[in-house]
């Protein structure tokens, strides 16, 4: 057994432990899934009151409040299934709240690059929360015409994933870019990829309501 094995065993471990603690105290799965939506705020919060004088300090502190949100997604869903409580609404929910989550933080920073006057990067964030939107929105609109629409690169943890490099190492200009680039790839993917499902020999079975 190497070391990276062991230890992701362990903390596999811990994880069941914690979620059997929290399914006994019957927490509702829906307030862990709002709790990390509360953390994500305070995430915002650093980044929107960051100053050119603490950014790099308050970008990290950020970035790890990001990392510590993701013990919510990790658990809520699993305290449902260990509760028996898994359910259409729940996992509604559990969407709702991500993307309230991801446009809390990018608020955050258009707070912060809006307070240093920095109108093109502004304009960017802006740019970079209505992709994210259109990434999501694009995939359930596609799956509720041709049934299931992965493809694309530009998801939601991929995007975490960047935000939380740009914050612990103060580089968001370069990662807003790469997530504005990338999410403008995958929403034209599924529009492409749900055309050509569209107008195949399914098409006559397909819906045209907005």
């Amino acid at each position: 057994m190497t070391w990276t094995s062991a230890f992701g065993r362990v903390c596999g471990v811990l994880l069941k432990t914690i979620v059997r603690w929290l399914a006994l105290t019957k927490v509702n799965p829906n307030v862990l899934t709002f709790m990390g939506l509360v953390v994500n705020a305070w995430a915002a919060f650093f980044f929107g009151y960051a100053t050119a004088e603490n950014q790099q300090r308050m970008f990290f502190y950020a970035g790890l409040i990001i990392i510590a949100s993701g013990f919510f997604d990790l658990v809520d869903g699993e305290v449902a299934r260990a509760q028996n409580r898994v359910t259409r609404f729940g996992a509604f929910f559990d969407s709702v709240v991500d993307r309230y989550s991801d446009e809390a933080q990018f608020f955050g920073l258009l707070l912060f690059y809006a307070r240093g006057g920095k109108f093109f990067y502004i304009v960017l964030t802006a740019f970079v929360m209505i992709s994210a939107i259109m990434v999501s929105y694009t995939r359930a609109r596609a799956e509720s015409l041709i049934g299931s629409c992965r493809v694309g690169f530009m998801e939601r943890p991929e995007r975490l994933v960047l935000v939380i490099i740009g914050a612990l190492f103060n580089s968001m200009a370069p990662v807003l870019w790469i997530i504005a680039v990338l999410s403008t790839i995958t929403v034209i993917h599924r529009i492409h990829y749900t055309w050509a499902r569209t107008n195949g020999p399914e098409a006559g079975k397909t819906g045209q309501a907005a």
